[in-house]
């Protein structure tokens, strides 16, 4: 995982971020808490949080889904580019994490945009499904534990609708997937993962070399 754009020296990720960051003030007060988190390396980067908004202003998205909430970065970014209307359904099982993502929400005034379920992610990802609202998301991001990414890939691609979006955190893994020293499960898991999608007909996707690698899938029509 990485809190920085990966391959980038300081001097170069420094001045990206001084000519095309645009974050607001509460989302900086948020990384800056996260940052002095034992776990702040699951923090995603400012500049991912920024393509993220400006893929769910472009796609005019409304609903969306948020696997893996953490202190709640990714849920604010995006519930601050919805419309008024727009909604988050949030997934984590941490009341600790997402106690600090609920003040943020609040604080930001976007907390009745953000359906928060604390409990298993498939779970709550087999529930949507069995309550009729397959093929009815815009948006859904993937940062969750890395072991069950194909499971949440394949529950998510029936949630969201043709031609919607599924963007997947974490996909370069800090450069271990290119390393054939690297032989850890999880870092295996990640590279069938990346296999699996490149040779997937259902999407259109491209892996964005943002962040700690950042994939975006396409829901083919």
């Amino acid at each position: 995982m990485a809190n920085k754009t990966l391959g980038l020296e300081k001097s170069l990720y420094d001045y990206l971020q001084s000519v095309s960051l645009r974050e607001p003030e509460i989302l900086a007060q948020l990384r800056e808490e996260t940052a002095q988190h034992t776990m702040s390396r699951m923090q995603i980067t400012p500049e991912q949080g920024q393509l993220m908004a400006l893929l769910i202003q472009l796609m005019e998205a409304k609903k969306t889904l948020d696997i893996g909430v953490f202190t709640g970065y990714s849920s604010l970014v995006v519930a601050l580019a919805l419309p008024p209307e727009g909604k988050v359904v949030a997934c984590d099982l941490s009341e600790e994490y997402t106690a600090i993502a609920r003040r943020y929400w609040q604080q930001a005034g976007v907390a009745d945009k953000i359906e928060l379920h604390i409990a298993p992610a498939l779970e709550t990802l087999e529930s949507l499904i069995a309550t009729a609202q397959a093929n009815t998301f815009d948006f859904a991001f993937i940062d969750a534990d890395k072991s069950n990414y194909d499971n949440y890939y394949e529950r998510t691609l029936q949630l969201v609708r043709p031609g919607g979006l599924i963007a997947i955190d974490n996909v370069l893994w800090s450069g271990r997937v290119a390393d054939p020293q690297e032989q850890d499960n999880r870092t295996n898991n990640i590279r069938a993962f990346n296999q699996k999608l490149h040779q997937d007909p259902r999407i259109t996707m491209s892996l964005v070399p943002i962040a700690d690698g950042l994939t975006l899938a396409l829901k083919r029509r």
